[in-house]
């Protein structure tokens, strides 16, 4: 798929995710500051986050959409990482709010009225993320998204604090009001969890972590015809946009011709057998 046809795919998602993470965050904020229900605020707050963060990816999405141009040789696609981290910021913040929020709770115990409404609300609000998540996570592997990916692990949190919300209700059913501050610094718990997650996956990007094995690629260089040694390889780069330098070392009394095919073939049969390259760089050394 050509890169202007998938960031437009990611935007699309985006912009109906987003709708949908507001319509979710609405209904949980509102309910949960009229009945005086933590957990219920909280997880309300992480599904606005939800929204806020698909607004850093249209943002990011945006500019990394840019073509490449004198300033940036090799594109602008790592502004959508650089986004993702954003998303992870985020989490950060709203991590510590409700932490605040629970902390002010046990120390000014407030019991949270409970109905039949509440379970509904959270049910019906699971349904979505639950439906959410799983359609996120298909597309960041077709189109090797990372912030399809980031807002997936962002929507997966959401559901195990609703599931946490969930039980929290009937505890305060049962007479144990003391659950809901209890499981609001867990959904905090989760919330930093999936930030630290976002942000190493990020960083790997963004510090040029390998990213294919060194292994798989002297495999493929070592059957072409020609070649007697292969070393210092390296790559970088996200999963959908790899770049490879390597040294290639060949007969010292091959002619110049000889030698500029075997680069050109070696650059096509790493990227016709990993995907995800993008840029072959072959230095050709004499042995």
């Amino acid at each position: 798929m050509n890169q202007p046809k998938r960031f437009a795919q990611i935007k699309k998602i985006l912009i109906g995710i987003l709708l949908l993470n507001w319509l979710v965050s609405l209904m949980k904020i509102v309910y949960g500051i009229i009945t005086n229900c933590a957990s219920m605020r909280a997880d309300g707050m992480h599904s606005f986050s939800d929204g806020a963060s698909n607004i850093i990816g249209l943002v990011g999405i945006w500019v990394a959409s840019q073509p490449v141009d004198k300033g940036h040789p090799y594109g602008h696609k790592k502004y959508e990482t650089f986004a993702a981290v954003g998303i992870a910021i985020l989490l950060v913040l709203i991590c510590s709010d409700v932490l605040r929020s629970a902390t002010f709770r046990f120390f000014n115990p407030v019991i949270p009225e409970v109905t039949a409404l509440s379970f509904y609300i959270i049910l019906i609000t699971l349904a979505i993320n639950i439906a959410v998540m799983w359609y996120e996570n298909k597309k960041a592997k077709e189109l090797k998204s990372d912030i399809l990916h980031s807002d997936a692990m962002h929507t997966a949190s959401d559901i195990l604090i609703s599931i946490s919300v969930i039980v929290t209700l009937v505890s305060i059913k049962m007479g144990f009001p003391a659950m809901d501050t209890i499981v609001a610094v867990m959904i905090a718990v989760f919330i930093g969890y999936a930030a630290f997650k976002i942000l190493r996956d990020a960083s790997n990007i963004l510090c040029d972590r390998a990213a294919v094995f060194s292994g798989e690629i002297k495999d493929i260089v070592m059957d072409i015809k020609g070649v007697e040694e292969c070393h210092r390889i390296r790559t970088r780069g996200r999963e959908d946009d790899v770049h490879v330098d390597l040294h290639v070392l060949v007969s010292p009394d091959m002619h110049v011709d000889r030698a500029h095919n075997i680069t050109e073939l070696i650059e096509k049969e790493i990227k016709q057998k990993i995907r995800g390259i993008t840029d072959v760089v072959v230095h050709i050394e004499p042995k």
